[in-house]
Order: structure tokens, then sequence, then C-alpha cells
């Protein structure tokens, strides 16, 4: 039992043994029937022995997107391995890249996708200004090209390397009246 003085039957202590968290939330385990917090309520975090059987569990493969069950015990790169000796792993059915950009699910074609000229990421045209995509490497500032040079300028970069482009002239004298 776990909870507080005021409130003795409230909240449960996680039974991983390394933890006896006391959570008010807690998880029962459905396969070893014990209590756990949030982090030790996954079968593989508390390692547990009575596992239930019906979860199903997979292991894409990187070379052609497939998904391959795994069963019981195996590990990812036992699986991975037996599935590209079996002749079914086919990279040409591999998945299309997709827009990097956080949310952004576009598919990359050659007709709707560019490169990015400052941090070199292949972009969907929706993104395709760095400041649309999160570049985070800084505007070049090169002689040829007074459009960047002011736009860095503009946007608050190269602020304080840049000479005044305004000519100047003496200042004249104030006159009284």
């Amino acid at each position: 039992m776990g909870g507080t003085e005021a409130f003795p039957e409230l909240g449960e202590h996680c039974q991983e043994s390394s933890c006896n968290q006391l959570d008010f939330l807690p998880f029962r385990c459905d396969g070893c029937q014990k209590v756990f917090c949030l982090e030790h309520r996954s079968y593989k975090s508390h390692e547990c022995t009575k596992a239930n059987p019906n979860n199903r569990t997979v292991v894409i493969c990187d070379a052609c997107s497939v998904s391959i069950e795994r069963r019981g015990d195996e590990k990812d790169q036992v699986i991975l391995d037996q599935h590209a000796k079996s002749g079914d792993c086919d990279p040409s059915k591999k998945k299309k890249p997709v827009c990097p950009v956080k949310r952004c699910k576009q598919v990359l074609t050659f007709s709707n996708s560019t490169t990015c000229k400052e941090c070199h990421l292949k972009v969907c045209l929706k993104h395709r200004f760095p400041s649309d995509h999160g570049c985070n490497k800084p505007l070049a500032s090169t002689s040829g090209s007074k459009f960047l040079t002011a736009l860095a300028a503009r946007s608050g970069r190269d602020c304080g390397t840049q000479e005044k482009l305004l000519p100047t002239s003496p200042p004249r004298p104030m006159e009284a009246f």
C-alpha cells in the first residue's frame, strides 16, 4: 500500500526492485499482474517473464521498408538478417523520401524538391527558403550578391561588420536666427 498520511489508500509503489516510486496513477502489467510506474510499465522495461503472447511487435527493414513481425525474444538484427537472406527484401519497394521538416509529409520527387544552398538539406518547395525549414547556417556575404548582403544586414546578421553605404558629407554649421 502507498499513499500519504492523509490519504493512505492513494497510489501504489512501483514494484520494480530498483525504483519503488510512489505513483498516483500506477499501471498494472497484464502479464505478471504487478504494479509499475510510467517508466517501468512496458514488458521490456521491467523484464516481464509473462509478457502477453498476443502482443505483436515488428521490426522495420531499412532497405525495403517492410515490417517483419517479431516472434518471442528474437533480436532485431537476427530478424533482419533472416529477412535479407530469404530473398523477400526488395530495395526497389522502399518508401519514397519525405520532406524532413517537422510535421511535413510531402513526398520528395525530382519536380517538387530543392536543395538548400546554405545547409544542403533536400526539402519540398513549400520549405525552400532557409527560414521555412529552420536552416541554422548564416547567410554568406559575398561581394557579388548585393541582395544577400542587404538581406543579411536587414535581418540583423553582419550588422557590426557592414559600413554605412550612405555618403557622408561634413556637418553644416548651425545658423542663428
